[in-house]
């Protein structure tokens, strides 16, 4: 008999819990990264609310009966996400908040790990920047105050240098202002094929040639450097939209959807009252992933495309 199960399907010796380790890994350059720049509240913050969504799932597992989860890492990773999307002096409640509901409401509740219908630490970041917009948006610190690269971008004032944003010498969310690090861990994965470019390479062109088109800046290569670099993009488009399970699963519908993303991206950021979009983004493709699969779904060999429209 077939053993059926939600995804990830991996046909390979890697299990998930494997795979949750390698984002882990990969995301430990941005994350020291944020902590040696912000300091230790930063490192303080990402350790609740990594502990906040471990413990949650453990606590929920027990009181509905069901296996225990927390060994495949994903609540590890939804945790870490959180934090690195958190402003770096966000009191830790917030942490606690965003962690339990990211696990509660977002994942456990649709069945856990592979029925969440968007990424729970999105989600949960989502809900933390309507329930506490004034604490999502305030990235003053010891190191840094006032308004962040892109909010400077969009008020027409001037930005930092480019080679800061590029390094990471701004203002920002704990695990989005460096660039460098970000790419460490990406290439990381895609070295050991955990992600491939299909995802984050067309989000990232859409944007780029949204930008191009919209922006009022033409080839101005500074500003798109900046646009890319300046903002939560790179992480968003490295480790957020590859999701497995909140991504399409067809190939057709993995260019769909990263396309999607930059177009959407790119009309939060030039259009939108906020200077970011990649957290919303993201969600709405979540929401559109199976139109997107529906509409991209190969045909089955032996089948004429004619028989599949009829039928």
């Amino acid at each position: 008999m077939f053993k059926v199960s939600s995804n990830p399907h991996i046909r390979a010796k890697d299990t998930t819990a494997r795979l949750m380790q390698y984002v882990v890994i990969a995301l430990l350059p941005t994350t020291v990264f944020g902590v040696f720049h912000f300091g230790l509240h930063a490192l303080l913050l990402i350790l609740v609310t990594v502990a906040t969504t471990v413990c949650t799932e453990y606590i929920y597992d027990r009181c509905m009966k069901k296996k225990i989860s927390i060994g495949d890492f994903s609540s590890v990773v939804t945790g870490l996400l959180l934090a690195l999307n958190l402003p770096p002096e966000a009191p830790l409640w917030i942490g606690i908040i965003g962690g339990v509901f990211a696990i509660i409401v977002v994942k456990m509740l649709f069945g856990g790990l592979g029925q969440n219908f968007m990424n729970p630490a999105l989600g949960a970041r989502c809900f933390l920047l309507i329930s506490f917009t004034s604490i999502m948006t305030n990235f003053d610190c010891d190191a840094y105050t006032g308004a962040t690269p892109l909010a400077a971008i969009k008020a027409g004032e001037g930005a930092p240098e480019l080679l800061d944003m590029i390094i990471g010498r701004t203002s920002g969310t704990i695990g989005e202002t460096s660039m460098i690090a970000i790419l460490i861990g990406a290439v990381f994965l895609l070295v050991l094929k955990v992600i491939d470019l299909r995802v984050p390479g067309s989000y990232i062109l859409s944007f780029v040639l949204f930008l191009l088109l919209f922006s009022g800046h033409g080839f101005d290569f500074t500003y798109i450097l900046s646009e890319l670099a300046g903002g939560g993009l790179m992480l968003g488009a490295f480790f957020m939209a590859t999701d497995y399970v909140t991504r399409p699963i067809t190939k057709n519908g993995q260019y769909v959807f990263g396309i999607f993303l930059g177009i959407m991206t790119g009309i939060f950021r030039l259009f939108g009252p906020s200077a970011e979009g990649v957290s919303y983004a993201i969600i709405l493709g979540n929401l559109l992933v199976p139109l997107i699969e529906k509409m991209t779904k190969p045909t089955a060999f032996g089948k004429s495309k004619a028989k599949k429209e009829a039928a």
